[in-house]
């Protein structure tokens, strides 16, 4: 009778979480003392210059009169950003529509690019080529002046609407094509196994996990796509951008007027861009590698012996 002796495996302990360190030695080399002396000295220079042009700036405003009290007094008035965020309103629901019509068109393009038959792949590829070399200004001027001479004419908030969601679902679809390309082919391949058709593969295992991994930077786009929003001015669409150019020229103070817009545009954009760093943070703590567990140690098998006598003989394994 032969028994093995197979000590009980010990409870690896609790790795403690590193914060991971992520390097650029993979795009370039890492520069050596001389070159951080230099990158030093670049960053310093560039500081002091951009300084001085914010300086020069400030000073040619001020001898133009332009930071005089009076010039900014009506920015105090609840009246004046009250007027503004109705044009930031207009501004994310035009953003927030293309956003929506662009991602659904842009995952029907992607998955149409990596589709296995052949005609399939070639249009959806036309399609992406040709929306990402025409100008998004051509589309709205074919909008606003092609269409009406066919006896088409739409709405001002589609005239923005169509234009952008043409142009921008072919960089949804570039962005959400490179998620699917990311995944490993076992994937896909361990939900055929489960019996699963290639179409719900794809729908259920293959996108889901596609579109998490790119989340951060459809954000980053969204963030363009809210800034061409901009272009809504030239079919008089209600955004932000147009409500300044209103106000300035009701007011008749142009600066004071766009420097009050840019900072809307700037609290709004930057929080965006604050909330797909963090997600892109966030997805890198998931993909962070899992600590590896300790080797078990050896077996030793024991063997007894049943001739009359007790004698044991021991190997090592």
């Amino acid at each position: 009778m032969t028994a093995q002796l197979i000590p009980d495996r010990p409870v690896p302990a609790r790795a403690r979480r590193q914060k991971r360190q992520y390097g650029a030695s993979f795009i370039y080399d890492v520069p050596g003392p001389r070159g951080r002396r230099n990158i030093l000295i670049g960053s310093i220079v560039s500081v002091v210059v951009f300084a001085a042009i914010v300086g020069l700036g400030l000073w040619q405003f001020a001898a133009h009169g332009q930071l005089a009290p009076e010039r900014w007094a009506p920015f105090t008035e609840w009246a004046i950003w009250q007027y503004l965020l109705v044009g930031l309103l207009g501004t994310l629901e035009a953003a927030a529509i293309v956003a929506v019509l662009g991602a659904a068109l842009g995952t029907v393009l992607a998955l149409g690019r990596v589709s296995q038959v052949r005609w399939v792949r070639f249009v959806c590829g036309l399609y992406i080529e040709i929306a990402r070399t025409v100008p998004v200004l051509l589309v709205i001027y074919l909008m606003l002046f092609g269409l009406p001479q066919i006896g088409i004419n739409l709405p001002t908030l589609w005239k923005l609407v169509v234009p952008l969601t043409i142009a921008n679902a072919a960089v949804f679809a570039e962005i959400i094509r490179a998620g699917i390309l990311s995944l490993p082919r076992g994937q896909r391949e361990a939900a055929l196994s489960l019996g699963m058709r290639p179409v719900q593969a794809m729908t259920y295992v293959v996108l889901p996990q596609a579109v998490r991994n790119v989340t951060p930077s459809l954000v980053t786009q969204f963030v363009s796509l809210l800034k061409d929003t901009s272009l809504g001015y030239i079919v008089a669409f209600t955004e932000l951008l147009y409500r300044g150019q209103v106000l300035a020229s009701y007011l008749h103070l142009l600066i004071p007027t766009y420097v009050a817009v840019t900072v809307i545009y700037l609290v709004v954009n930057g929080s965006l861009s604050a909330f797909a760093s963090r997600l892109q943070r966030g997805s890198r703590r998931r993909t962070s590698p899992q600590p590896v567990l300790p080797t078990l140690p050896a077996v030793v098998a024991v063997e007894h012996v049943d001739d009359g006598t007790d004698s044991t003989k021991a190997d090592h394994v």
